[in-house]
């Protein structure tokens, strides 16, 4: 039977076909590469992102071997694996929001990022990221999973090898914080 096309290739399908032909990894990088570097650059900075991207898809190449193929998505495995690279850096990440609650310089902000378009930003911002950075690092990773790479709570679950309980206490220890981080800001 015909392999099927790399770009209508399910992302397992790849990882399967890649441990024959290394190549054919390739589109796994290029498919997934410009998310994770978005994500990595909101936690770490411009800077860092390249790094983490790099280090993500090596040990992924590395370890490809250990992907559950029952798992068509890869998106959960690279972020798992990105969550772990940047635990490696938490200490740089938590430095970014500190500075951020310092001086008002938004993460996305620094090394040329986009502003965002909105009147209340730093009023909201500050005490948004100064909460970030009191997160628990697996509060801090679950919650920004969902929030900035979109994974669903199974996806999560699965990226960093816990429970959807888990995930859900997480997230509910990381929203309640969040919020009483935000009481009293101005929203209007």
């Amino acid at each position: 039977m015909a392999e099927p096309a790399t770009a209508e290739a399910a992302d397992s399908d790849l990882i399967h076909r890649s441990l024959r032909e290394p190549q054919a990894f390739a589109a796994l990088f290029d498919r997934h590469a410009p998310a994770l570097h978005r994500y990595a650059a909101r936690r770490l900075g411009p800077e860092a992102a390249e790094d983490v991207v790099s280090e993500t898809f090596l040990a992924a190449f590395e370890h490809r071997h250990r992907y559950r193929s029952c798992q068509a998505d890869v998106r959960p495995w690279l972020y798992g694996i990105a969550s772990n690279v940047i635990g490696k850096r938490r200490r740089r990440e938590e430095a970014r929001y500190r500075a951020y609650v310092r001086g008002g310089v938004h993460p996305a902000e620094i090394g040329g990022g986009l502003v965002e378009d909105s009147v209340n930003t730093l009023a909201v911002n500050k005490p948004l990221v100064a909460a970030l950075a009191g997160l628990r690092a697996g509060d801090r990773d679950t919650l920004l999973l969902v929030a900035w790479a979109g994974l669903t709570y199974e996806a999560v679950a699965e990226a960093l090898d816990v429970p959807v309980g888990t995930v859900r206490s997480r997230l509910n220890r990381a929203r309640k914080k969040i919020r009483q981080a935000l009481e009293g800001t101005d929203h209007e």
